[in-house]
């Protein structure tokens, strides 16, 4: 009987003072080894609610309570009134969302903050195969990892050519048309990752690297048909009215070379050099070197440069008395040029 009574007046205590340490009662604790005061965490007139007291120190040295974990739950993470069977992995209290793709460290992408915090999965993606860069460092995660099926890789050795992400922007582009012009899938060749305007195409590495004023040009001033990978290089593909519509001295007519290149540079249609000397007759060295001052001195024809005249500076009687006696000789000027095409007397 007076044990009874002992046992009544210990659960007496337990309902009027509900924070009398359990070693005063005797009873065990139900938190198995954890022996902090009932005061860090309970407040003095019920076991419930609990308020964690700023001296708590969660598991010192092994898991402290930071970012989200600091205001998530107890008994998010202990099912046991004991604090027993919880590990400090991530993957015992978070889903993976990767299927193991990333291995069970949670912390090499997440911070504790937030699993949406950007910062710490940019800054390991810069490790990786495939640095983030410009736009990319801004683009949602999503958008190149989609989910997949478990079993289906999202992350780990996804291929990292450009077109994997953006082949359906390179077959849209009709400006100019990619895909039918035959341009590399490689978005880096022309672009950069701050965006797709400022492109770049380096024209260098085709048949036809771009010098002089060239350089300047607009691609529609030569790409205007659509034509990209088979278009013509020659001069005249391009400069055809030029060569037609020219007239001192006029090409057609004079059947000069639709090689552009024989006489002019890039750099602009003036200051041609036309090689008379090598071509025709020798005007720049020799005898005739600073005797003419433009192409008019000898053609006197500017609509058929095939017409030249030798007489309007070598006169006939000076011309008569260096011939005397020559067989055939003909005051005329194919008959000069006849005997002498290199101009030697």
């Amino acid at each position: 009987m007076r044990s009874l009574l002992a046992a009544w007046a210990a659960v007496l205590v337990l309902v009027m003072h509900p924070m009398t340490t359990w070693a005063q009662t005797g009873t065990a604790n139900p938190h198995g080894a954890f022996s902090a005061p009932c005061s860090q965490c309970h407040l003095p007139d019920a076991w419930r609610p609990t308020r964690i007291s700023s001296e708590f120190k969660h598991a010192p040295g092994r898991f402290a309570l930071e970012g989200a974990h600091a205001r998530a739950s107890c008994a998010n993470c202990h099912k046991r009134l004991d604090f027993t069977g919880v590990s400090s992995n991530c993957a015992s209290c978070h889903r993976d969302a990767h299927h193991g793709e990333l291995g069970a460290n949670c912390a090499k992408c997440h911070s504790s903050r937030s699993f949406l915090d950007m910062a710490p999965m940019r800054q390991a993606h810069q490790v990786t195969a495939f640095p983030l860069k410009g736009a990319h460092a801004a683009a949602d995660c999503r958008s190149c990892h989609v989910p997949r099926a478990p079993g289906q890789q999202a992350f780990v050795n996804l291929p990292t050519s450009c077109q994997t992400c953006h082949l359906a922007a390179y077959q849209k582009t009709t400006n100019p048309p990619h895909a039918s012009a035959g341009f590399p899938k490689d978005c880096s060749s022309c672009h950069s990752t701050a965006g797709w305007q400022g492109k770049s195409f380096d024209h260098s590495l085709t048949r036809f690297p771009l010098t002089g004023a060239h350089r300047t040009l607009t691609c529609a001033t030569c790409h205007s048909d659509g034509v990209y990978a088979a278009k013509a290089t020659t001069c005249v593909s391009c400069h055809q009215p030029d060569y037609k519509a020219t007239t001192n001295p006029n090409h057609a007519a004079a059947s000069f070379s639709t090689d552009c290149a024989s006489c002019h540079t890039t750099t602009a249609w003036t200051g041609a050099t036309f090689n008379h000397d090598a071509t025709f007759f020798p005007i720049y060295s020799g005898a005739h070197a600073g005797k003419w001052a433009s192409c008019a001195t000898c053609h006197t024809n500017s609509a058929n440069y095939a017409v030249f005249d030798c007489l309007s500076c070598h006169s006939k009687s000076s011309t008569d008395s260096h011939h005397t006696g020559r067989p055939g000789y003909v005051y005329a000027s194919p008959n000069c040029y006849a005997c002498h095409p290199r101009g030697k007397s």
